[in-house]
């Protein structure tokens, strides 16, 4: 992870270096013979532009993995030897697509028996309701005999033994309406529990097929017919289909502003020559407590194409700096090192060492070497040299302005 920045710590030693070797080419050119003086030979024409101070954005970047918008491992729910694995690595894959298939024998025969439970159940409580019915009939008949015999002994026609026999008639009645509905209750409730065990029956046989959750490409396999599967072992991992994400880690002093929604550039190193492409970040995670890192997830635009585990970048904009750029023509690139030529009070063409930083347009930033308002040469003739005198004056219009554009 990198700021691109203006930060010259490290750029002291590469000054140093610069500057002996601009000195030793200029004591070189120095100490060479002239065949003429600088009077005698005629100025050699040049354009010049002026180096110019502009503003350009500065960007938090930070490297990271490309991965899927959802990743589904699919394992077992229960211990059975593997039948079939009907996809392979590679393989494109539809939301509800069988996958693999376990042995399914025992909860088959699991399920056949809570579904004949489930009947029997069900044949009790008809049953139960069968003898409350029954019960409450006893009753009512206990009740019109009682209110009879009740009415007899009070004209006397009945005995008090009749009396009493129809009382003992109407409670045991009562008793055993209440024993019939308490059955049925008891026989109902088995009923709804053998229903609820048939059911969860038919769900574990459902487990024997593993489907895909959604429309995807098969990125792993770890298992074969033939092999035993565990709940928790995945068999297959499938990949969603869609766009892709870029999960990169950003510590808390970098993190910023960074926020859901937040527009940002990434890259893929797959492709070297690849440009910078606009992404939105969708998520920001919790610290890492042993890092103190943040995880940002980035979604890449739609039609990216890029493999998952890849390789990428990406660019956060951060508050804009003040620095110097030149024309991109004016710089001058020998054994690694960079120059360009400025042009002094006296028209004088002087080679002087640069630090250059990111390009902006037709321009390059340039970290050290120049000064602000400066005088260069854009795009040098071959015949120029450090020494020579030019036709052009320090103090000329520029031939350009600064573009101000991302890096």
């Amino acid at each position: 992870m990198k700021t691109t920045g203006t930060d010259t710590r490290g750029l002291k030693p590469t000054l140093y270096v610069i500057s002996a070797l601009g000195a030793m080419l200029a004591a070189g050119c120095a100490s060479s013979p002239q065949p003429e003086s600088a009077e005698s030979t005629p100025p050699v024409a040049v354009s010049v532009d002026r180096v110019t101070s502009v503003d350009l954005p500065s960007f938090v970047e930070a490297g990271g993995i490309v991965q899927a918008g959802a990743t589904a491992r699919i394992t077992s729910r229960v211990i059975a030897p593997i039948q079939a694995v009907h996809v392979r690595v590679g393989d494109r894959v539809k939301r509800g697509q069988t996958l693999v298939t376990v042995d399914a024998r025992e909860v088959t025969a699991n399920t056949a028996r809570a579904v004949a439970a489930f009947a029997a159940a069900t044949e009790g409580s008809r049953a139960a309701e069968s003898r409350t019915a029954s019960a409450e009939a006893a009753l009512r008949l206990a009740n019109a005999t009682h209110a009879r015999i009740s009415a007899l002994h009070e004209k006397r026609s009945a005995t008090p033994q009749e009396l009493d026999q129809a009382v003992a008639a109407l409670t045991a009645a009562e008793a055993q309406v209440q024993m019939a509905r308490s059955e049925t209750a008891a026989a109902n409730a088995a009923r709804d529990a053998a229903r609820a065990a048939a059911d969860a029956a038919s769900v574990a046989t459902s487990y024997a097929t593993l489907t895909s959750p959604f429309d995807g490409i098969v990125t792993d396999r770890m298992a074969d017919p033939g092999s035993l599967a565990t709940p928790g072992s995945p068999l297959v991992v499938v990949e969603e289909s869609g766009p892709a994400r870029l999960e990169v880690r950003l510590d808390e002093s970098r993190l910023g502003r960074i926020v859901p929604g937040q527009e940002a550039e990434v890259r893929l190193e797959a492709d070297a020559a690849a440009a910078w492409i606009a992404a939105k970040v969708v998520e920001v995670g919790r610290a890492d407590p042993t890092s103190h890192a943040f995880l940002v997830k980035l979604e890449l635009p739609a039609g990216t194409t890029t493999r998952t585990g890849s390789f990428g970048r990406a660019r956060f904009a951060g508050n804009p700096r003040r620095t110097l750029v030149v024309p991109s023509s004016s710089l001058i690139r020998r054994a690694g090192l960079t120059f360009v030529f400025t042009v002094d009070t006296n028209r004088q063409a002087r080679l002087r060492p640069v630090v250059p930083g990111a390009v902006v347009g037709d321009r390059t930033e340039i970290l050290a070497g120049v000064a602000d308002a400066e005088t260069v040469v854009a795009s040098p003739p071959p015949s120029l040299t450090d020494g020579s005198r030019t036709d052009a004056s320090p103090t000329a219009r520029p031939t350009g302005t600064a573009q101000e554009s991302r890096p």
